[in-house]
């Protein structure tokens, strides 16, 4: 992927949630809760906490979703990552 975010901005790749409810329900697509959890792909040259690779956690509603072939993607700005897993 040859992106790069711009200033303070991250790129997130969604990490799917389980697909059975902690009861053993399996739940549909349209359903589901949007992800809050994601991967780090790329980082701008402001951005000073957070690396390529780290797990992180964001706001539901928060930044600019897009698709890069078939993948969902999120660009947010530094200040909207919630948290680092791990």
């Amino acid at each position: 992927m040859n992106l790069k975010p711009l200033k303070d901005r991250v790129l997130i790749s969604y990490i799917e949630e389980a697909e059975k409810s902690a009861g053993g329900i399996y739940i549909p697509d349209a359903a589901k809760e949007k992800p809050q959890r994601g991967k780090v792909e790329a980082i701008g040259g402001e951005v000073k906490e957070i690396k390529v690779g780290d797990e992180v956690l964001f706001g539901k509603y928060s930044g600019d979703k897009f698709k890069v072939g078939s993948q969902d993607m999120l660009i947010v700005k530094e200040e909207d990552v919630l948290a680092v897993v791990g």
